[in-house]
């Protein structure tokens, strides 16, 4: 264990190995990481108006104490204390029909129309941009013709769900779910003799509804990261500031939420993608001869890394004897998420954690990996289930996460998907801080509703009183839960 000259801390991946006893031993990597959040805690702060009074006090090095109540606090709810996957209250990633604030300072644009000219293909992109901004919808390319010089002569840029979807699957019983409406909103146009590209054929008509242009910055056609806010969140990230904390001294200076045109998702992926795994060459094959040295102790350990082409490591994935054997016991329900902790080099450690016959936070598998998409957690879910003779379990607990969720559906489709209470209770000032009562009863309703409730007809009751009260019937979201009752807590 060491500390380098900014004061974090990483590990020795020469360090002796220590098999783990009940409870578990994190100490080999309690000084590499940062404290994760406390599941299902509540501690406003002082101040009303403080954006951050959901996230959870952090510490800069965890002690084994608070790290397994943490992680046991998953062990209060059973799989029917979180949201399933498929009805989700918010779905902070999902490419929605329409979410950047048009504020009013900008300049609304009139309809698209036959014969408009524009100086170039951008110019028309982006006025067509702004005006699917204004009005809620998506935009993107749907197709593009060249002629035998390869310029650019025709366009045609429309809403970003427009089109028939022609399925390459031939099983009729498990059709792929689609997000297609055929919908017929575009525009089409030509090059002109003067270089000019010039409206033929407009289509303002859409078949389905558009939402309010206040959520239209969700959507990926009209989210930006701009260079300034890049140069600030590489520049936190590289001073050892936490993701978090990171995004929201952006939130502070754009004033509020709702004027940033991206989320702490898209802040994530940049900032994965800015690391480049700063472990560099040769690092990936110092871990191999670690793990080796482990699987010569213990004939039951296993490893597996993903390198790249120059020996730089990209994924890591272990368990040992002991996870091994328990999740054989206490593997019907498992925990996964990636915002627990992070090594020094900004690889965000994946821990699989179920629960035992006594409460206990047990470790099922951890991997630390290079980046949060698809590709990299069907690769981890892979090998992890492979480790466990490819039995999947009954039920996952996650963080709210589209590329986690097509994952899990990918690699394990059997398994019910259920979302983590606490982080959807961290994105309620986000999502309901412009409501006029949030912090004038509202706020503590809602929380009395999801904390409080033991039953899943106490839930529904209070549920009922919230969406009443508050006048919340127009809210997507929130009528969901009363009717179908999915949020029917048994706490023990």
């Amino acid at each position: 264990m060491g500390e380098n000259e900014d004061g974090m801390h990483h590990f020795d991946i020469n360090m002796p190995y220590n098999s783990p006893s009940t409870p578990i031993d994190y100490s080999p990597f309690s000084d590499s990481f940062e404290q994760m959040p406390p599941y299902m805690s509540y501690s406003p702060s002082s101040n009303p108006d403080d954006f951050r009074q959901e996230v959870p006090p952090t510490s800069t090095v965890p002690t084994g104490t608070t790290f397994e109540q943490n992680l046991g606090s998953t062990s209060r709810m059973t799989a029917e204390s979180c949201l399933d996957a498929n009805d989700m209250v918010f779905d902070i990633n999902e490419d929605l029909e329409g979410t950047t604030v048009v504020e009013n300072d900008e300049v609304r644009v009139e309809a698209p129309r036959s014969g408009m000219e524009f100086d170039s293909m951008a110019d028309l992109t982006a006025y067509y941009k702004q005006y699917a901004k204004q009005e809620g919808f998506g935009v993107r390319k749907q197709r593009t013709r060249k002629d035998d010089e390869g310029r650019a002569v025709y366009v045609t840029v429309g809403y970003a769900r427009g089109g028939k979807y022609n399925p390459t699957n031939n099983n009729i019983s498990k059709p792929r779910p689609t997000t297609r409406t055929d919908c017929k909103a575009r525009v089409n146009a030509t090059l002109s003799k003067n270089d000019k590209w010039v409206f033929t054929t407009v289509e303002n008509v859409h078949n389905h509804i558009t939402v309010s242009p206040k959520k239209t910055r969700f959507l990926r056609s009209h989210k930006h990261l701009d260079e300034y806010s890049q140069r600030i969140l590489d520049l936190n990230d590289r001073a050892g500031i936490r993701m978090n904390k990171n995004f929201y001294s952006l939130v502070v200076d754009a004033g509020g939420f709702e004027n940033l045109q991206f989320q702490e998702k898209d802040c994530r992926n940049f900032i994965d993608k800015a690391r480049h795994l700063r472990l560099g060459k040769g690092g990936g094959e110092a871990l191999n001869q670690y793990f080796q040295r482990m699987r010569d102790r213990n004939d039951g350990f296993v490893s597996n890394m993903d390198l790249d082409d120059e020996g730089r490591l990209r994924n890591v994935f272990w368990a040992d004897a002991r996870s091994r054997a328990a999740y054989e016991y206490f593997g019907d329900v498992v925990t996964f998420d990636t915002t627990y902790l992070t090594n020094r080099y900004g690889m965000p450690f994946a821990p699989f954690v179920g629960v035992n016959h006594h409460g206990q936070s047990i470790l099922l598998g951890a991997g630390l990996l290079s980046n949060e998409d698809t590709e990299t957690f069907v690769w981890l879910f892979r090998m992890w289930l492979d480790c466990m003779n490819g039995r999947a379990p009954k039920a996952m607990i996650t963080d709210q996460d589209r590329a986690m969720k097509s994952a899990i559906a990918l690699v394990f489709p059997e398994t019910r998907h259920r979302y983590c209470l606490w982080h959807i209770m961290r994105k309620l000032p986000e999502k309901l801080g412009s409501h006029a009562q949030f912090n004038a009863g509202l706020k503590t309703d809602l929380q009395t509703a999801l904390y409080d409730s033991h039953t899943s007809g106490e839930f529904e009751e209070s549920w009922g009183h919230v969406i009443a009260k508050y006048d919340l019937h127009g809210i997507n979201g929130f009528n969901p839960y009363m009717r179908k009752g999915l949020f029917g807590f048994q706490l023990t």
